[in-house]
């Protein structure tokens, strides 16, 4: 039997157990056991390993009602769920008996408290295991001690323990008081995977029927009696920011109670990753109700100006301060495409090289050259910004829908001049994210908006406000070129990838390590239209990249499309080039072999137009196959099957509802996702011009199948999303017989 260390010693836990009604109160916190390997894996939109750390928090009444915490915000991801499975069957508790808390931020007792990069579940694993099982054994030991037999003898089941040879039994809620006086013991045995009864089964949403009756449990849904309104406007265009206001006509009009210009980010603070802002002051209005301060909004006269180039000092996590250059000037997107095209001819930074790519390529009896392209697009959560705020002088209590609030406390203490310890954020469910509430800008507004207005107020963003206003996911450029030899082996490839203002590029994943001569380079360009983590960042562009281009060589080598990809990765297991390869080749081949007999792929039917994609993002490796029909100029996708391993599957439904809608979202994105610009002005400000994916539109059929496996969960919110764009391309090509090199694929 598997065993852990609890690493809490007695000071902290008398700090965090207390005697709640006769019941057991048990809190704790303790670092997670990510390898060091692992955490050198990490992409820099993930934590370094000194910040691994989770927390459970359990309480058990005195008749037997089990209350598990869910210390992460819920963002749809259905981890309010499955995180509290992983701890009631450590627990080995009835799963009836188990209620489940949304808990606040509270970096005393939780850390690693937020949800991004799919690692949730991958980081909670052990340390919610361990909850559950340290709990189960202070039951235990209280049970043997009451009844004076061996703790050995003891056993548990559905809250239930039992000492078989003295016939004595007793529920958890009998023996929670005496269990709170247990000294925490140093180690404890964790379960067999075989002996799991509640993770791997399908558990319902425990929040689905509040979700489908309407109650309060989003951001927006959030009300206080002597609540206030506020919106903001914004600069129309990047490159531009406030200079003067005329507000006599707005101020004049029924319920706005003030109208103030607000500046976001004090100018001596040094940002953090996730304070990036988009516009640095905006201006506030302030009524009595959302109405009202939307038609005051209209007539508010705003002047606006060029800001020269600046630069602002960054902390990313992990990394060393660096300077970040802001340009100026009024951005458009047909320069945007002439500078990738002329940077991607110049010679870039060296990130990986392996073997000799140059004379590989002069010796080949066949090359393959493609450049991909694609264009910023916009999150479009579904639930606009939106946050309460509700400052005092020396506190804070602030509310709503937050992926990061952790690394939001110290930014809002920051700009409130109020000490992090005073300030409460309490966590609402997200309604949308996968990135675009990482970046918390919404949240610093409302809080001085409060503070301004000596008054609760609940500021909240129209759908042209969010979709102008930043964090997009960038625009990107990349070209491959792949040599083929005489018998039509792949012997070079070199990728060249970069965008606007960031770079796409992953050096060491596949097909690196499975061809003997590979260059890889990166550049970027500097912008002032901010971006940040869209699903999958930098992966949702490369995956359709490197896969398209993997199905033309694929062809150029008269080779079906996944035999040349296997072929590859048997290369990369048996005999791979170079130390550095992100990827396990055996998982990513089993992926693939998975998705090859449930798709019955190759079963001679000429009249199926299929598509292949197969990527490794977020410690998981994805296959998909679509099939796919044209019919009056539009595409018919009939099927999508997938195969997706990624570890142990906590909850089946829910897992397969993550993945299907990662494959319906990535669609979306790849037939018609698309944001412009003409001089700094987005040209898309709202549905009827930024195109979204319909239902119509959406797969006929989704299958889903998960690899069994005994390995500890890795990501699930993100993988199924970059590999559908390229299999959707690749279907497309069977389908009308063109190559798609240019998202949107369809406009």
């Amino acid at each position: 039997m598997n065993t852990v260390k609890t690493k809490i010693d007695r000071r902290t836990f008398i700090k965090n157990t207390s005697l709640a009604g006769g019941g057991l109160v048990l809190g704790f916190s303790w670092l997670n056991s990510c390898k060091p390997k692992e955490a050198e894996k990490l992409s820099a939109m993930e934590m370094p390993e000194e910040w691994f750390q989770m927390n459970g928090y359990i309480k058990i009444g005195e008749n037997g009602l089990v209350t598990i915490m869910s210390p992460n915000p819920e963002g749809g991801q259905n981890i309010k769920t499955s995180m509290p499975m992983i701890v009631a069957d450590e627990l080995d508790v009835n799963w009836k008996n188990v209620v489940v808390e949304q808990a606040p931020l509270n970096t005393d007792l939780y850390t690693r408290q937020f949800i991004g990069g799919s690692n949730a579940i991958r980081f909670g694993w052990s340390g919610l295991r361990m909850a559950g099982a340290t709990a189960r054994q202070m039951l235990k030991e209280a049970a043997a001690m009451a009844w004076g037999v061996p703790v050995a003898e003891i056993t548990t089941s559905g809250g239930i323990i039992t000492h078989q040879t003295s016939n004595k039994s007793a529920s958890y809620g009998e023996m929670a008081s005496a269990a709170s006086q247990i000294t925490v013991p140093e180690e404890v045995p964790l379960k067999e995977i075989k002996d799991f009864n509640i993770i791997g089964t399908s558990r319902k949403n425990v929040d689905g029927t509040k979700i489908v009756t309407g109650k309060p449990l989003f951001g927006i849904d959030t009300y206080q009696d002597g609540m206030l309104t506020a919106m903001i406007i914004h600069p129309p265009a990047f490159g531009l920011k406030f200079k003067s206001m005329d507000d006599a006509e707005a101020k004049s009009m029924p319920g706005i109670m003030n109208i103030f210009p607000i500046k976001v980010l004090k100018d001596d603070y040094v940002r953090q990753h996730f304070d990036t802002c988009t516009f640095l002051e905006v201006v506030a209005i302030v009524g009595k109700t959302t109405w009202e301060v939307m038609q005051a909004k209209k007539t508010l006269q705003v002047a606006w100006e060029p800001f020269e180039t600046y630069t602002e000092e960054r902390v990313p996590y992990g990394r060393s301060q660096y300077t970040m250059t802001i340009p100026a000037g009024l951005e458009n997107s047909e320069v945007h495409t002439a500078k990738m095209a002329d940077m991607a001819t110049k010679k870039a930074t060296e990130v990986r090289r392996d073997g000799n790519p140059e004379t590989a390529f002069k010796k080949a009896a066949k090359v393959v050259e493609r450049t991909y392209t694609a264009p910023f697009l916009v999150h479009n959560c579904m639930e606009p910004m939106n946050f309460f705020a509700n400052v005092k002088e020396n506190s804070a209590q602030l509310i709503g829908p937050l992926q990061k609030a952790e690394l939001t406390e110290h930014a809002v203490a920051a700009q409130l001049g109020i000490p992090e310890s005073n300030i409460d954020i309490q966590l609402t469910r997200l309604g949308g994210g996968y990135g675009r509430r990482s970046y918390a800008h919404w949240v610093m507004e409302a809080a001085l908006i409060s503070q301004k207005m000596k008054a609760p107020v609940k500021l909240v963003y129209s759908r042209e406000d969010d979709m102008t206003g930043g964090i997009y996911r960038s625009t990107y450029h990349v070209s491959y070129k792949a040599a083929l030899d005489a018998d039509n082996n792949l012997t070079a490839v070199h990728v060249n990838a970069g965008g606007i203002p960031e770079s796409p590029l992953y050096a060491n994943r596949f097909p690196a390590g499975a061809v003997d001569n590979y260059l890889a380079e990166s550049w970027s360009i500097d912008s002032n239209i901010t971006i940040g983590s869209f699903r999958a960042p930098r992966s949702n562009f490369m995956a359709s990249a490197e896969q398209s281009f993997l199905d033309e060589v694929a062809e150029a080598a008269g080779k079906d499309p996944i035999d040349f990809r296997l072929e590859l990765l048997k290369k990369a297991k048996e005999n791979p080039v170079g130390e550095r390869n992100d990827y396990d080749a055996e998982r990513y081949a089993g992926v693939l072999q998975l998705v090859k007999e449930k798709s019955n792929w190759g079963n001679g039917d000429t009249s199926l137009n299929r598509g292949i994609s197969a990527y490794f993002c977020h410690n998981s490796y994805a296959a998909q196959v679509v099939d796919m029909r044209w019919e009056n100029d539009k595409p018919i996708i009939d099927k999508v099957t997938c195969a997706i391993d990624c570890g142990i599957v906590i909850n089946p439904d829910a897992a397969t509802n993550l993945c299907e809608g990662g494959i319906v979202d990535g669609i979306g994105n790849a037939l018609y996702g698309e944001l412009t610009f003409i001089n700094g002005v987005p040209q898309k400000r709202n549905f009827d011009k930024y195109r979204m994916i319909r239902m119509s539109e959406s797969p006929r059929e989704i299958e889903i199948h998960f690899v069994e496996s005994d390995v500890n969960p890795t990501g699930l919110g993100e993988p199924t999303f970059p590999p559908i764009f390229a299999a959707v391309a690749n279907a497309l090509y069977k389908a009308t017989g063109k190559r798609h090199y240019d998202q949107p694929f369809v406009f």
